[in-house]
């Protein structure tokens, strides 16, 4: 009984955890898809280490593609996760963004609140426990689309995107 019980709570905190971080993604994403003012190359510029390859991304040429994976990037994320469709993918992806972010910060002090560990580390391995555990069969809709006939054709499709 109790072991039941733990598993439905584990269930509903997974589902609440990937929904609430779904939309804290989406929501970021969004209002930098909405604002045609927003770029990302103040941060870029503003980058502790890693100095010339931010630069790099925040030349003139290349600023364009990064803001739109920026932007769409934190939007699909947010929508595979509060769907909870191709959550392993997005998850993957979505923690490669945030080693980007953190990356950008100045180490080992990212903010004067935090030493190493900052909300992006957090990110990072909460995205990861997500693709780990499948958590868009948690209230998702991962379980209706692996029965997709694209699925039964290809399962290895199945496997890494959900």
């Amino acid at each position: 009984m109790v072991t039941n019980n733990m598993a439905q709570f584990e269930k509903n905190t997974l589902g609440l955890l990937r929904i609430t971080l779904g939309w804290l993604f989406f929501y970021a994403g969004i209002t930098k898809v909405i604002d045609p003012a927003w770029s990302a190359a103040g941060y870029l510029r503003g980058a502790k280490t890693f100095v010339p390859f931010y630069q790099w991304l925040a030349s003139p040429s290349v600023i364009p593609v990064v803001n739109f994976m920026n932007e769409w990037g934190l939007t699909l994320l947010g929508i595979s996760l509060i769907l909870g469709i191709g959550v392993r993918f997005s998850s993957v992806l979505g923690a490669m963004l945030m080693v980007l972010y953190y990356l950008a910060l100045p180490f080992p002090m990212p903010n004067a609140h935090a030493y190493i560990v900052d909300e992006h580390i957090v990110y990072i391995f909460v995205l990861l426990y997500f693709a780990a555990h499948r958590a868009g069969r948690v209230w998702g809709l991962e379980e209706w689309c692996a029965n997709l006939p694209l699925y039964r054709k290809y399962p290895n499709l199945r496997s890494w995107w959900g």
